[in-house]
């Protein structure tokens, strides 16, 4: 008896091991994934026929604040084309070092950048930089995998650059922007050009217009326009629908 009483505990475990590792495909699809196996630089997460990139954890700093990041993607460009007013307030989505925040509150003097990162190690050093540099109008913010953790209304322009293709929960945090925004609000994406195969970026961390396009649509947003301004970039800017 006790033999046969062991043998079920350890097919027991054994059932639970198996769907704790390997669970099946119904346990794992929901409204808006789907999973697959996991390609190079991806996670197997699907949203919208679209795998989920794999994401640069802090330990990958170093290479926002790299030297030759000016000239290859000339990000002050970018800053230029958002247009912003000195009052503005803009959310930085995905900030890690805050490279770009800094470019942005230079033209927000009188508004400020609130600089979310969902990885409290990028938070912390985003604030190190900021006491040193004594930058006043640059907000650090954690946020989570699924909310930006913005109040509604609260925000001008939000901002995600080479940062989208990797939130896990896409649709959960593109809705949190949304509601974010005020009226008239905008949102901005820099994202590598995955049409151009001269874009030496891994597949997973380049995005097609239309694929980006159906993406946020699906949050209530329509395409107002996709400047020309970088070299490998995309930089789709979208308002409410």
């Amino acid at each position: 008896m006790r033999i046969k009483n062991l043998f079920k505990v350890l097919i027991t475990s054994l059932i639970c091991w198996q769907i704790a590792v390997q669970p099946s495909t119904a346990l794992l699809q929901s409204k808006y994934y789907s999973y697959r196996q996991p390609s190079f630089d991806g996670t197997g997460k699907v949203y919208m026929g679209r795998e989920i990139a794999q994401v640069m954890g802090h330990q990958g700093a170093g290479w926002l604040e790299r030297v030759d990041r000016a000239t290859e993607e000339q990000p002050q460009k970018m800053a230029a084309a958002l247009e912003l007013k000195s009052t503005d307030v803009v959310a930085d989505i995905g900030a890690g070092t805050g490279y770009i925040s800094q470019l942005i509150a230079r033209q927000v003097p009188e508004g400020k950048v609130l600089a979310v990162d969902v990885q409290p190690e990028m938070v912390a050093l985003l604030k190190q930089r900021i006491q040193a540099k004594k930058i006043a109008n640059i907000e650090p913010r954690l946020g989570t995998e699924q909310s930006p953790e913005l109040p509604p209304a609260s925000i001008d322009l939000a901002i995600m650059v080479d940062a989208y293709h990797e939130f896990s929960y896409p649709q959960e945090m593109m809705s949190g922007i949304v509601s974010a925004l005020k009226p008239g609000g905008r949102v901005v994406l820099a994202e590598y050009r995955g049409e151009d195969p001269k874009v030496f970026i891994k597949p997973h961390h380049k995005t097609t217009q239309k694929q980006i396009q159906r993406e946020m649509s699906a949050v209530g947003l329509k395409l107002l326009k996709n400047d020309s301004v970088l070299p490998q970039q995309h930089l789709f800017f979208f308002g409410k629908s």
